[in-house]
């Protein structure tokens, strides 16, 4: 008895497909890592309050605002984590049906965000972060349209 490669095995996301996701996740995650540095640095009073929140507290922001630069630091780690999960990294522990709605999440947030630095009057966030933006939009949009990633286990490898 012959077992075909395909019996047992996920073709979904196969072949080019797979690296190009996981590709396409680590790219997305290292943006969102970014973000995550830019806002921890905010909150911990590094000067570039003219490239953050419309652009209206030049230099350190002020307490309530480096508390929302906190905030929003770890909602950007856990945006991390989907990505990474949606691209099919074991390293996250975000569960499968919640990376691909949570992808969608990010896919709206972003587009939305894309619209908010366009519209800003810092030109730190128009010209600087607004690209950045709709780069990572992009990315997330790719993620969101594709399917999962699996692992190859042992057994699915043996198949092959």
């Amino acid at each position: 008895m012959t077992i075909k490669p395909t019996q047992g095995v996920d073709q979904r996301g196969a072949g080019t497909q797979r690296p190009v996701r996981r590709r396409t996740a680590a790219v997305a995650a290292l943006g969102f890592l970014i973000v995550v540095a830019f806002q921890l640095s905010l909150m911990l009073g590094a000067p570039f309050g003219e490239a953050a929140l419309g652009g209206a507290n030049p230099g350190q922001l002020p307490g309530e605002l480096r508390v929302v630069s906190g905030v929003s630091a770890a909602i950007w780690t856990f945006a991390t984590l989907i990505v990474l999960a949606r691209g099919g990294f074991a390293i996250s522990p975000v569960p499968r049906g919640l990376s691909r709605w949570g992808t969608w999440v990010l896919v709206g947030y972003l587009a939305i965000g894309v619209l908010m630095n366009l519209a800003s009057f810092s030109p730190w966030e128009r010209f600087g972060w607004a690209p950045f933006t709709l780069v990572l939009f992009v990315l997330t949009l790719v993620l969101a349209l594709g399917g999962f990633t699996r692992v190859p286990t042992a057994s699915a490898a043996a198949l092959r």
